[in-house]
C-alpha cells in the first residue's frame, strides 16, 4: 500500500539519487522485521519488533512530511513513538521507550521524571532541544499508521528491562542491547534506500561471513603443529606452550561463563586463547569471537598472527578477521574503486558483522557504556560470542566494578563467554560482592590453566635485581651501565626521563641507539620496531630507550632489561621483553630509581604512583629474595592491597552515581578508558605524506576518509591551555567551510619532529602525554 485512505503518500526519507522512494509504512515494517531478526539470539525479538514499528511514528506528522520537501526544519519525529510505547505498554514498554527516543538523540535517562517529560503536552511547552513536534496528537499519527496496514500488539512481551529487579548496570546494558538491534536495523534499511541502484528496489550491503569454528580450529591446530616444528626455541619453552594449548582446549569444553587465562609472557597466549575460543564456539554454537586489546601496536601484531594462522580461511573469505580501530585504513576506499574488499571491511566494521573482530579496549568498553546510536549499533553482535580480553591488567581500578558487572551481564543473559588473559592477573574475583550490587551474576571466573602445571615456575627466564632501599641512580650512572651491553632495553616512566637518558647515551656515542614513545607517530614507531627486530635477530648493536609503550604484548626479546621502579604489573611486563624466547639460561632485569632534580615527580599520574607505592610496600615486606614476579600469588596479594587503597564503591564517584540514577548520557560522559582530554596532531614524520595530508585537509576540510589516513601520522597531546605549543597548532575545519575542529590540528614547525625522538617542541610544554 503506497498511501493511506486519504490518498496521502507518507515517506520515511527523501528520495535516493536514483529516484527510489522509501515509503514510511514499508520502512517501519522492514526495520521492525530486521530488528526482530537481530534480537532473536538475545531472546527479545517481539520487543524489538514493536520498537521498530514505533521508531519513526512521528514521521506521519504533516510537519515531517513538509521537512522532507525542504519546507520545514527542527522537527522531533521520535518522541511520539516513545510516548506511545510508554503509555500503551507501561513498565513493559520502558526499554522500547528509551530506544525509540534515543535512535536520533541518544539514550537519555530512565527515571520517572525523564520519561514523563516525553508527554507531548510538555514537549509543546518546553522541548529540551528546542524542536517542534511533527504532530502533537498521538491519535492522529496512529490513525495514519493503522490506515497503512500497520498495527501494534495489544500486549508487550516480557521486556528485556526489568525496572524493579535488575541491578542498574545490568539493566542499562539490557536497554542498550535492545537499542542496538533497533539502530543497526534502521541504519541498514536507510543505507539500502539511499544506495538503491534503481527506482524499483533497495540495494543492501553484502553480509559478513559466518563463523565456522570447527573448521577454523582444525586450520589453527595444523598451523600450530607446523610452527612448533619450525620455531627455534628451547625444548622446555615448546613444552610450556604445548601444555598451555592443551589446557585451553580442555577448558573449552566447559559450560559458558567467565574465565581467566593466567600464563607467563612468551607462552603462546595469543594463539592458545584463540584455540580456546574456536573450540568453545564450536561446542556451544556461538556466532563470533571478539578480541579486545589495549594498545594499537599489539593489535597489529595480533591480527598479523591470526591472519597467518588462518591463512587458508582468509584466502577464501577476505573479511574473516576484521580490525576495528582508529588506524584501520579501509575507510579511505570508495566502492567504485578497485579494492572493493577494503570498502566492504569498513562497512562490516561499523556493526561488527564478521566472525572474528579485533578491537581496542577504548572502542569496546566505551561502546559498552555509550548512549549514541553509532557506538551502540554493534552491541547486539556480542550475544552468543566469545570475548577475549588480552593484557587485562591495563583496566583502571576506577572502572573495574561497573566494567565487570556489565561483562558479567553479557555472560548471564546473552550467552557470551568472557576471558581475561594476562601474565599478571588482577584479583578481580576479590570484588565479587561489590559487582553483585550492579549485576547479580557477580564475578567468579574459572581459571583455564590448572595451578599444578606450574607454568610460571617452568617458564622462568629472568632474574630481577631489586634496588636497595633509598638508592637513586643518576642518568650518567645508568647510561654507563647501558653502554656496557650491546643489546639492551631500558624502560622509563616519563618521556622527559627518556630524553634525559638519550642525551647521556648520545654524549657517549653509543651505537645502535633507538627510542620508542608516543611522541612518535604510529608510522614512525612501526618502522623503529622493524629495525629493532632486525638488529636483535642479526646480533647487531641495539640499545633501546622506551616509555611504557613497549610493554604489554610487544614482541621483542632483549637479553638485558633496565626498568625504572614502578607498579609490579609494569615490572613483570618489562620482564616479558627479556629473554622472551628462553634462548639464554636467565636474562637480567635491573630495577632502578631515577634521579629527578626537576620536581621529584617520578610517575605519570597519581594512580601509577600509588601502584608503585604498593610495590614498595611488598618489597619491604618480602625483601628482594621474596619478590618473585613469576609467582601468581604475589600478584594476587598486590592487587588486593592496591584495591584496599581505592574505594571501589565510592559514593562520590561520578560514573557510579550516574549508573545509580540510570543516566545514559552521564554514564557515557564519565566512562573513559583514557582520562585526560587529548587532541590529535598531524606531525611531519614523513614530510611528503605530511604535506599531502595538510594540503588535503586545508582544501576539503576534515572528513572521515582524511582522519583514517592521518591517524598513522599523528600524535596525541593533552589539550593545551595557555601553553607555548599552541603557537605551532593550526586548527582544521570540519568539511568545506565548517566550524573549526576541536580535536584535530596540523603541527606547523617541521623542524620540531626529530627522527630519533619524535615530536619535541622547543618550548616547555605540559601537553606531551607522559
Amino acid at each position: 500500500m503506497a498511501a493511506d485512505s486519504n490518498g496521502t503518500k507518507y515517506l520515511a526519507h527523501s528520495p535516493s539519487d536514483t529516484g527510489h522512494e522509501d515509503l514510511l509504512h514499508s520502512h517501519l515494517q522492514e526495520v521492525a522485521t530486521r530488528a526482530a531478526q537481530y534480537a532473536a539470539p538475545l531472546g527479545i525479538a517481539d520487543e524489538a519488533y514493536i520498537t521498530g514499528l514505533l521508531h519513526d511514528l512521528g514521521k506521519y506528522g504533516k510537519r515531517f512530511q513538509q521537512r522532507i520537501k525542504g519546507k520545514d526544519r527542527g522537527i522531533d519525529h521520535w518522541s511520539a513513538g516513545a510516548w506511545t510505547a510508554l503509555t500503551k505498554y507501561e513498565l513493559q514498554g520502558i526499554a522500547a521507550t528509551l530506544a525509540v527516543q534515543g535512535h536520533h538523540v541518544g539514550l537519555q535517562e530512565a527515571t520517572p521524571d525523564a520519561l514523563q517529560g516525553l508527554d507531548p503536552s510538555k514537549l509543546m511547552e518546553n522541548h529540551p532541544q528546542g524542536l517542534k513536534l511533527s504532530e502533537p496528537d498521538i491519535a492522529t499519527l496512529l490513525s495514519h499508521f493503522n490506515a497503512e496496514g500497520l498495527s501494534l500488539p495489544d500486549d508487550a512481551a516480557r521486556s528485556v528491562y526489568d525496572w524493579r529487579a535488575a541491578p542498574r548496570a545490568a539493566g542499562m546494558l539490557d536497554v542498550r542491547m535492545l537499542f542496538s538491534c533497533l539502530v543497526d536495523a534502521d541504519y541498514i534499511e536507510t543505507e539500502a534506500h539511499f544506495q538503491a541502484a534503481s527506482k524499483q528496489a533497495k540495494s543492501y550491503r553484502a553480509p559478513g561471513p559466518v563463523l565456522e569454528a570447527g573448521r577454523d580450529l582444525s586450520v589453527l591446530l595444523d598451523y600450530l603443529d607446523n610452527l612448533a616444528r619450525r620455531v627455534n626455541v628451547p625444548d622446555h619453552v615448546k613444552q610450556v606452550r604445548s601444555d598451555l594449548l592443551a589446557a585451553c582446549l580442555q577448558a573449552a569444553d566447559s559450560p559458558q561463563g567467565l574465565f581467566t587465562l593466567t600464563a607467563p609472557t612468551g607462552a603462546g597466549k595469543t594463539l592458545s586463547m584463540l584455540a580456546f575460543a574456536l573450540k568453545h564456539a564450536a561446542r556451544h554454537k556461538l556466532r563470533r569471537i571478539v578480541v579486545v586489546i589495549p594498545y594499537l601496536s599489539i593489535i597489529e601484531q595480533t591480527v598479523h598472527e591470526y591472519r597467518k594462522a588462518l591463512a587458508p580461511v582468509i584466502k577464501k573469505h577476505g573479511n574473516y578477521v576484521l580490525e576495528h580501530h582508529s588506524l584501520a585504513t579501509a575507510s579511505n576506499i570508495e566502492p567504485d574503486q578497485e579494492d572493493t574488499t577494503k570498502f566492504q571491511e569498513r562497512l562490516l566494521a561499523e556493526n561488527w558483522d564478521a566472525p572474528i573482530i579485533v578491537t581496542t579496549s577504548v572502542q569496546f568498553l566505551e561502546s559498552l557504556f555509550a548512549n549514541r546510536p553509532a557506538a551502540c549499533r554493534k552491541l547486539h553482535r556480542l550475544a552468543q560470542s566469545v570475548i577475549l580480553f588480552d593484557e587485562v591488567q591495563t583496566l583502571k581500578s576506577s572502572l573495574a566494578v561497573p566494567t565487570l558487572a556489565t561483562l558479567a551481564r553479557l555472560a548471564e543473559r546473552y550467552q557470551s563467554t568472557v576471558v581475561f588473559s594476562t601474565a599478571t592477573q588482577p584479583a578481580f574475583s576479590h570484588l565479587h560482592e561489590l559487582v553483585t550490587r550492579y549485576c547479580a551474576y557477580g564475578w567468579q571466573p574459572q581459571e583455564i590453566v590448572p595451578r599444578d602445571l606450574r607454568l610460571f615456575e617452568r617458564a622462568k627466564r629472568t632474574v630481577v635485581q631489586w634496588p636497595p632501599s633509598g638508592a637513586v641512580t643518576s642518568w650518567a650512572e645508568l647510561s654507563e651501565a647501558i653502554a656496557a651491553h650491546q643489546q639492551v632495553l631500558c624502560i622509563v616512566n616519563l618521556k622527559r626521563h627518556a630524553l634525559a637518558l638519550l642525551e647521556e647515551l648520545q654524549a657517549r656515542g653509543s651505537d645502535g641507539l633507538l627510542h620508542l614513545s608516543t611522541n612518535m607517530c604510529p608510522a614512525h614507531r612501526r618502522v623503529v620496531l622493524e629495525d629493532i627486530r632486525k638488529r636483535l635477530a642479526g646480533d647487531e648493536p641495539c640499545r633501546l630507550v622506551s616509555t611504557q609503550c613497549v610493554e604489554a604484548g610487544v614482541d621483542v626479546d632483549f637479553p638485558t632489561v633496565f626498568r625504572a621502579f614502578g607498579p609490579l604489573d609494569a615490572i613483570a611486563q618489562a620482564a616479558g621483553r627479556c629473554n622472551r624466547n628462553g634462548r639464554a639460561q636467565l636474562g637480567t632485569v635491573h630495577l632502578f630509581v631515577p634521579e629527578d632534580e626537576e620536581d621529584k615527580r617520578l610517575y605519570p599520574d597519581s594512580a601509577y604512583q600509588q601502584a608503585a607505592a604498593v610495590t614498595r610496600i611488598l618489597l619491604e615486606k618480602h625483601h628482594p629474595e621474596g619478590m618473585n614476579i613469576d609467582d601468581p600469588y604475589l600478584f594476587e596479594e598486590y592487587y588486593k592491597l592496591l584495591y584496599s587503597f581505592h574505594d571501589m564503591d565510592d559514593k562520590r564517584d561520578n560514573l557510579l552515581a550516574a549508573i545509580k540514577r540510570r543516566s545514559f548520557v552521564d554514564v557515557a560522559r564519565y566512562y573513559r578508558v583514557i582520562d585526560k582530554d587529548a587532541i590529535n596532531v598531524l606531525v611531519p614524520y614523513d614530510v611528503e605524506t605530511y604535506e599531502a595530508l595538510a594540503e588535503e585537509v586545508r582544501t576539503t576540510g576534515l572528513t572521515r576518509q582524511w582522519i583514517i589516513k592521518a591517524r598513522a601520522h599523528a600524535v596525541s597531546l593533552y589539550r593545551p591551555r595557555n601553553d607555548p605549543v599552541e603557537a605551532y597548532l593550526e586548527p582544521v575545519r570540519v568539511g568545506k567551510g565548517g566550524n573549526q575542529s576541536q580535536d584535530w590540528f596540523v603541527y606547523l614547525a617541521k623542524e620540531h619532529y626529530d627522527p630519533l625522538l619524535g615530536l619535541v617542541p622547543p618550548s616547555s610544554t605540559e601537553c606531551l602525554i607522559a
